[in-house]
């Protein structure tokens, strides 16, 4: 049986750089960590590191993404505000996906600490299932209980109409704001 890689510090931080730049997909910590026989913990801290250093590298709810440079100025973008309760978040992230369009992030307003905000890059239904999921398999809550329901996101698409289109049926459903 061969002994797995031993990687530095640095080794570690340009694996993740390059697979993180080579791949669409998010990455998870753990699989970082299962590659370079470390735990989730070090690769944390490799990305703290990273991230320190100026690369783009953000935590979604399905792992670490490379952010490149955007190529496309065509991409349309709106934030927008909605209220609905923890068991409608299903709905709500479906609606919009269903048009074509990605949801980069939820934030909401915090009376104490102010604008409190996560990636979240949310482009169809399989993400939106894995992410529910995550929600339940880890009772963690919603962002949106600490302020009523009420939050935002970020949406962006290659159309104006594809984001409209998810506006109005957001508003049919009684959860845009």
């Amino acid at each position: 049986m061969s002994k797995p890689e031993k990687y530095t510090s640095a080794m570690r931080q340009e694996m993740i750089l390059k697979r993180l730049k080579d791949e669409e997909r998010p990455i998870t910590g753990s699989e970082f960590a299962e590659k370079a026989n470390v735990s989730r913990q070090v690769i944390v801290q490799d990305v703290s590191i990273l991230k320190a250093k100026n690369e783009p590298i953000i935590a979604t709810s399905q792992g670490y993404m490379y952010l490149a440079k955007p190529t496309d100025e065509a991409a349309h973008k709106l934030i927008v505000a909605c209220k609905h309760r923890p068991d409608q978040t299903g709905e709500e992230l479906t609606i919009i996906v269903d048009h074509g369009v990605t949801i980069k992030d939820v934030s909401v307003e915090h009376p104490v600490y102010g604008d409190l905000n996560a990636s979240l890059m949310i482009s169809n239904r399989h993400e939106v299932e894995q992410f529910i999921k995550r929600i339940q398999d880890t009772k963690a809550t919603y962002l949106s209980i600490l302020t009523e329901g009420v939050h935002m996101h970020t949406l962006e698409s290659d159309s104006k109409e594809k984001i409209d289109a998810a506006c109005k049926d957001l508003k049919a459903a009684g959860i845009l704001l």
